[in-house]
């Protein structure tokens, strides 16, 4: 009996109850905190311990922070002032930075020329435009990015402007060299011979081309000594040029060091060993002393061309094995599909392989843009006068002598500031082409 009446008896509801807010405790930020600060008695305890713990963090460095010292002359001034507002306990002497902040990031580039760094900053973030925002600036502006090395080394140091137009005509030569032997000639070959054709111009004839043009045109600007350069003026002139060539120079060595030519791959894996085996304080000191040994009698090479030169060769043995990982993770396919739709090497290289491999390596290849710019300080133990250089250089002014925080947390913040923007537009480029597996 029970049994059919169970079987008989139905229930439909003929009205439906309004939706409801889910319940705080589960969403916002009840519910985020609920989540992963309180989940349980042992998280519970440690949240509360870490927020006592940065609360009286905060507690005692913010009035260290807010002094209000910025108009002092001298540490003497800084405590006089801290005196005066019943701050005895100290406080950080803000003053040292208003007055050194120009020698801080121009080191002692003339004052009345701060203009042309400014405006090699500037311009170097619209050359940067059309490879780091590609699908928003127009096609043209890059030739303006081939152009800015030039440019910007011609306002930095100054002189005749036909010293970066006969630079530009090595190029210009090698590349048409490359392009008439390329008829002729495998790619490796013609490559060779139009790097030699440009040592040439660059080491023997643009000497007396820009000679000859300076005298019919003298079109110069104030030139200015590489030893006046620091800050991180001298810093971000030796990170961007260790950048900019090292990516390129690094995917050569890591397609070299994957070869199937011995000896090619055999000098490639020289390399690359020889330069992580080696610190690069250790290249440093080679390229401020004992590079000089080497070069003939009179013979004037600037220090910081030295310094590039080397922080480049060593960035790109890094580089070199970031993008050898990269070129391991693809596929046997992605080589076979190259071979089947007729390409040659180097077209399977750039239209298919190399597109991929860079956008697996991203992630280390801008970990060692952010290693390398930060290696840069490295340069003050050479004796040249990076941030790190001029604030020992300031805290030994019978004025700041005893200033050791303020300094440093200032060039800290500056560094970080450019390190935190190349790990954003690198999270900003892995959304965008999505890097990984989904």
């Amino acid at each position: 009996m029970a049994d059919t009446h169970a079987e008989t008896v139905l229930f439909v509801r003929d009205t439906m109850l309004p939706q409801k807010e889910p319940p705080l405790s589960t969403v916002g930020p009840l519910g985020w905190a609920r989540g992963n600060l309180f989940s349980g008695w042992l998280n519970s305890i440690i949240t509360i311990v870490a927020f006592l713990f940065v609360v009286n963090l905060i507690a005692h460095l913010l009035p260290w922070f807010i002094s209000g010292t910025w108009n002092a002359n001298s540490l003497t001034d800084c405590r006089d002032m801290m005196a005066a507002a019943g701050r005895e306990q100290g406080g950080a002497c803000w003053g040292v930075i208003r007055e050194r902040w120009p020698q801080l990031m121009f080191g002692f580039y003339p004052s009345e020329l701060y203009w042309r760094p400014v405006l090699v900053l500037v311009l170097l973030f619209v050359a940067l435009a059309p490879i780091l925002f590609a699908d928003r600036t127009p096609t043209k502006m890059l030739g303006f990015t081939m152009l800015f090395p030039f440019i910007g080394a011609w306002l930095l140091w100054g002189g005749t402007i036909w010293n970066p137009i006969t630079a530009l005509l090595g190029f210009v030569i090698g590349y048409f060299v490359f392009t008439f032997l390329s008829r002729v000639v495998n790619a490796g070959i013609s490559l060779f011979l139009a790097a030699i054709a440009a040592f040439v111009w660059w080491s023997v004839l643009s000497g007396y081309v820009v000679s000859g043009l300076s005298a019919i045109a003298p079109l110069a600007i104030h030139s200015v000594q590489s030893r006046e350069f620091g800050g991180f003026l001298l810093s971000i002139t030796i990170g961007v040029t260790a950048i900019m060539f090292s990516l390129p120079i690094g995917i050569l060595l890591a397609l070299g060091r994957r070869s199937d030519l011995p000896l090619v791959k055999a000098l490639c894996v020289g390399f690359i060993e020889f330069i992580r085996g080696v610190p690069l304080i250790t290249l440093l000191f080679v390229a401020s002393t004992l590079l000089n040994i080497f070069l003939p009698p009179g013979t004037n090479f600037d220090i910081i061309l030295r310094v590039m030169i080397m922080t480049t060769l060593f960035a790109s043995a890094y580089m070199a094995e970031v993008v050898r990982g990269g070129l391991a993770a693809l596929g046997k396919g992605q080589y076979e599909g190259a071979d089947s739709l007729g390409l040659d090497y180097w077209q399977a290289q750039r239209l298919i392989v190399m597109p991929q491999a860079l956008k697996i390596s991203i992630p280390g290849i801008v970990s060692t843009f952010i290693g390398v710019f930060k290696d840069t300080t490295l340069v003050s133990i050479i004796s040249m006068f990076d941030p790190l250089g001029l604030a020992n250089a300031i805290r030994a002014d019978a004025n700041w002598n005893g200033i050791y925080w303020e300094l440093f947390i200032f060039i800290g913040a500056v560094f970080f500031i450019f390190c935190f923007s190349m790990s954003r537009y690198s999270m900003y480029l892995e959304r965008k082409l999505q890097t990984g597996h989904r």
